[in-house]
Order: structure tokens, then sequence, then C-alpha cells
């Protein structure tokens, strides 16, 4: 099976064509390191606010029913007031 691409022939010698090659991957290496820590770094901060988010909106809800309680009962006590000053003004 032939290669689509030919073999290249360098001019230069292997010595330094060795050396060049070697650093070119070592710096690929490198970059892909450092991608690979960034993305890392960046999914554990989506889960971490994604988590966080979630943790607010329980706190809202619970804070939304706690706040509709309390109309409610402070409905239910002015009703009460209202119904002592009637009996009040009715027994005077």
């Amino acid at each position: 099976m032939q290669s689509a691409v030919k073999d290249k022939t360098y001019r230069s010698p292997v010595r330094k064509l060795a050396r060049f090659f070697e650093k070119s991957r070592d710096q690929w290496k490198s970059k892909h390191g450092r991608a690979k820590t960034s993305v890392k770094r960046l999914k554990n901060r989506v889960r971490f606010l994604g988590k966080s988010r979630e943790q607010w909106k329980s706190r809202v809800q619970e804070l939304e029913m706690e706040v509709a309680r309390l109309k409610t009962r402070e409905q239910a006590l002015e009703q009460a007031v209202e119904s002592l000053g009637k009996k009040e003004s009715t027994n005077r």
C-alpha cells in the first residue's frame, strides 16, 4: 500500500533534525498539558457554579415559602384584630 504523502527527504543532518523534532514534540506536549489543565479547571468551576446555583435556588424557594406562610399568618392576625374590634364596638 502506497501512502498518500510521499516520504520527505531532508537535507539537514539527522542530529539537527532529531533535536528539532524533539523540541517540537516537547513544545506540543507542554501546550497540550496546559490546555488539559485549563479544561479540567474550567470543568471543575462549571460543576461548582452549577452546584452553587442549585443551592441558591433551593434557598430562594425555602424563603418564598416562608414569606407566603408569614403573609398568611399576618392576614389571619389582622382578621382576628378586626373581629375583636367589631366585638368591642358592639359590646359598648
